[in-house]
C-alpha cells in the first residue's frame, strides 16, 4: 500500500466503499429475515419451541459440512465472483419463501431447507469478504476497516430487525422476506463495482484440496494466540443462541407482546454492538487487544443472568438493557479479533483460516440453537436462557491464561 493509499480515507478507497455498501445493504436485508424468518414459522406454521430451535440450527449447521472445504476452495479462486454468486442464490431461495405462502404451499420442511441453503451462501460469501478485505486496505488499516464494517453491520442490525418488527406487523412476514431477497440483489449490484486485487499465481502447483484442509486446520490449532480466540468464541457462540433462539416463541407466543416489540429488542442488541464496534479502536489502543477482549467480556458476563427474567412491564426494559449490554461485547469481539486474526495470517491461508474458525464458532451457534429447542421442550423457554448465562459467565477464561492476553 502507497503513502497516499494510507493517508486517504478508507470510504474514499473506491473498491472498500463498494464493498461497505454491498455489505450493509446485505446485512439489514438478513435481519428482516432474521426476525420474520421464525416469526413466519410460529404465526403461520404454530412452530414450537424445538421446531424453532431447529430453524435457526440449520442455518449455522451447515458450516460443518461445508466449511472446511469452502475455505479451502476460496484460496484457490478469486473473491469477488464467489461473492456475487452467492448474493444471487440467496436471493432466488428466499424469494421461494413468498410465493410458497401466497400459493398455500409453504410447509416447515421449506423453511428448514431455505435456512440451509442461505446460511451456506452466507458462509461463501463471508469467507470471501474476509479474505478480501486485507488486499483492499492493507494489513495495517485492518482495526479501522473492521471497525467501520462491523459498526454500519451493527447499524444495519438494528434497522433492520425495528423495520422488520414492524414489516411483520403490518405487512406480514412474507412481504419481509421478499425485501430481504431485493437487497441481495442491490448487494450484488455493488460488488460488481468491487475491483479484486491481482494475486500472483503460486510458484508450484497446488497441493490437493484435502490437504490444503488439513494446513489450515493445523495453522489454527498451532498457533496459540488463534486456539485461545476460536475457544473464547465457541463458548460465546454457544450460549448467546441458548439466550435468544426462543425469543419469539417467549415475546410474542407466550406473552401475548406485539410482533414490533421483539424488533424492538433485537435492535437493542444492534446498537449494542455498534457501541461495542466504534469503541474496539480506541479500547484496543489505551489496553492493547488481549486485556481488552477479556476485561469487557469479565464485566459484561453477568448481565446475562437477567435475560432468564425478561416478562411484561420493567423487566422487559431491564433484560433489553442486559441484551445491549452482552451485544456490547460482541461489537468489541468482532473488531479486535477479527483484525488479530487477520494480521497473524498469511494471505495464501487467509481463507482456510477463516473457514476453520468460521466452522468452529458457527458450528457453537448451531448446537446452542439445537439444545434451546430442546430445553425449550422439556423445561421450558427460560431454561435454556439459564444455561446460556453460566456458559458466558466463564467465556472469558480461555483468553485470561493464553498468550493472547498480552497481545498489543
Amino acid at each position: 500500500m502507497t503513502a497516499t493509499q494510507v493517508e486517504t480515507p478508507l470510504l474514499r478507497l473506491p473498491d472498500f466503499r463498494n464493498l461497505y455498501v454491498a455489505g450493509a445493504i446485505s446485512q439489514a436485508g438478513s435481519q428482516i429475515s432474521y426476525v420474520a424468518l421464525p416469526l413466519l414459522a410460529v404465526t403461520a406454521l404454530s412452530a414450537g419451541p424445538a421446531e424453532v430451535g431447529l430453524l435457526s440450527a440449520l442455518s449455522t449447521l451447515t458450516v460443518l459440512v461445508l466449511g472446511l472445504p469452502a475455505g479451502a476452495w476460496v484460496d484457490r479462486v478469486r473473491r469477488r465472483p464467489v461473492m456475487l454468486a452467492t448474493d444471487l442464490a440467496r436471493a432466488l431461495v428466499l424469494f421461494s419463501v413468498p410465493v410458497a405462502w401466497w400459493a398455500g404451499w409453504l410447509s416447515m420442511a421449506q423453511l428448514y431447507l431455505v435456512a440451509m441453503l442461505v446460511g451456506a451462501g452466507t458462509l461463501f460469501f463471508d469467507v470471501a469478504s474476509f479474505s478480501l478485505v486485507p488486499g483492499i486496505v492493507g494489513r495495517d488499516r485492518l482495526t479501522s476497516a473492521n471497525s467501520l464494517l462491523v459498526g454500519t453491520n451493527s447499524g444495519m442490525d438494528v434497522a433492520g430487525r425495528s423495520l422488520a418488527g414492524v414489516l411483520v406487523q403490518t405487512a406480514g412476514a412474507p412481504v419481509a422476506i421478499l425485501l430481504d431477497a431485493l437487497s441481495y440483489l442491490w448487494s450484488a449490484a455493488w460488488l460488481r463495482r468491487v475491483q479484486e486485487p491481482v494475486q500472483a499465481a503460486p510458484d508450484t502447483p497446488r497441493p490437493p484440496i484435502a490437504r490444503q484442509i488439513s494446513a489450515g486446520v493445523r495453522f489454527v490449532f498451532g498457533n496459540p494466540v488463534l486456539t485461545a480466540a476460536l475457544l473464547q468464541g465457541s463458548l460465546f457462540n454457544l450460549a448467546f443462541p441458548l439466550c435468544s433462539v426462543l425469543l419469539p416463541v417467549l415475546i410474542v407466543d407466550l406473552l401475548g407482546l406485539p410482533e414490533w416489540v421483539l424488533g424492538a429488542y433485537l435492535a437493542a442488541g444492534g446498537l449494542g454492538v455498534l457501541a461495542g464496534s466504534s469503541s474496539a479502536h480506541l479500547l484496543g489502543r489505551r489496553l492493547g487487544t488481549g486485556r481488552a477482549v477479556w476485561m469487557v467480556s469479565l464485566v459484561t458476563s453477568p448481565a446475562a443472568f437477567v435475560i432468564p427474567f425478561l416478562d411484561r412491564g420493567p423487566l422487559l426494559w431491564a433484560a433489553t438493557a442486559a441484551w445491549f449490554v452482552l451485544t456490547f461485547r460482541t461489537g468489541i469481539n468482532n473488531v479486535l479479533l477479527v483484525s488479530l486474526r487477520q494480521r497473524v495470517t498469511p494471505d495464501e491461508m487467509m481463507g482456510r483460516m477463516t473457514a476453520t474458525m468460521r466452522l468452529l464458532l458457527m458450528g457453537a451457534v448451531g448446537i446452542g440453537g439445537l439444545l434451546a429447542g430442546v430445553l425449550g421442550e422439556l423445561w421450558g423457554v427460560r431454561a435454556p436462557m439459564w444455561l446460556g448465562a453460566l456458559i458466558l459467565a466463564v467465556s472469558w477464561v480461555p483468553i485470561l491464561f493464553s498468550p493472547l492476553r498480552r497481545e498489543p
